[in-house]
């Protein structure tokens, strides 16, 4: 599937895994992260998803050796609050209204969903972190998802207001809590690698600017045990760089 296309077959979608909260998820084999439906599977699940064995710029990967750039700044302008949550059946997701954005250099993409992943999927430099919040932006050639990596330690409000209100079993989204700024989700400092990749679920499009932040943030022991009640493992494993360059911002 080239870009063009896989862009114009996400039209409507926020990103996989938000499928299952959409419809599309019935009209494909079922996926998940163990056994005859992992990872190492989806690629001969549906011939929709074969870019997942075969691509050459899959995610997510160890970020190692990443090259100092002069990168542009990121400017985040977001919403103080999420208009819905939705347990999908694969993740936690909130979903945005119209408005909120990300800018880089003179390419803005609109924000449309945050979702978590336990424990993160990109590693640096072969470590990974209890969790990793991706959130999912769109532009007019592709997407842009900005990572932001968890430790435990002190509570995040944003977050621990997440776990408490999150859906405890699959189904539609409901109303998210006016009290959850996707704000706060963000670390002080803005510093990111930046490389090319791919959505890291099925289809696994690679049609992703990835720009993944060099600081995380601390969010309560709790909080993640209590994600991991649901999910206790809903990360892909790293894929081979293939000689991508890693940028980082400096």
């Amino acid at each position: 599937m080239n870009r063009r296309h896989a862009l114009k077959a996400l039209a409507g979608l926020a990103l996989c895994p938000v499928c299952a909260s959409t419809g599309f998820a019935a009209e494909h084999p079922h996926w998940g992260y163990e056994g005859e439906a992992g990872p190492n599977h989806w690629g001969e699940l549906d011939p929709a998803n074969q870019v997942c064995s075969i691509g050459s710029q899959q995610s997510p990967i160890d970020i190692d050796g990443a090259v100092k750039s002069d990168l542009y700044d990121l400017s985040v302008k977001w919403a103080s609050s999420a208009e819905s949550i939705v347990n999908n059946g694969h993740t936690i997701q909130l979903n945005f209204a119209e408005g909120s954005t990300l800018t880089r250099g003179d390419t803005t993409y609109k924000l449309l969903q945050v979702h978590f992943h336990r424990p993160s999927e990109h590693l640096i430099a072969g470590k990974n972190f209890p969790m990793e919040a991706h959130f999912v932006h769109r532009g007019d050639s592709g997407l842009a998802v900005l990572g932001v990596l968890f430790l435990a330690g002190d509570a995040n409000p944003a977050f621990a207001k997440i776990i408490s209100t999150m859906p405890e079993h699959e189904g539609p989204a409901v109303k998210a809590d006016d009290a959850i700024n996707p704000n706060d989700l963000l670390p002080p400092k803005l510093g990111y690698y930046r490389y090319e990749g791919s959505l890291t679920t099925p289809p696994c499009s690679e049609v992703v600017d990835w720009l993944v932040l060099a600081d995380p943030i601390t969010v309560a022991a709790d909080d993640i045990a209590a994600f991991a009640k649901l999910y206790p493992m809903n990360a892909r494993p790293p894929q081979k760089d293939n000689r991508r360059f890693v940028l980082r911002s400096n």
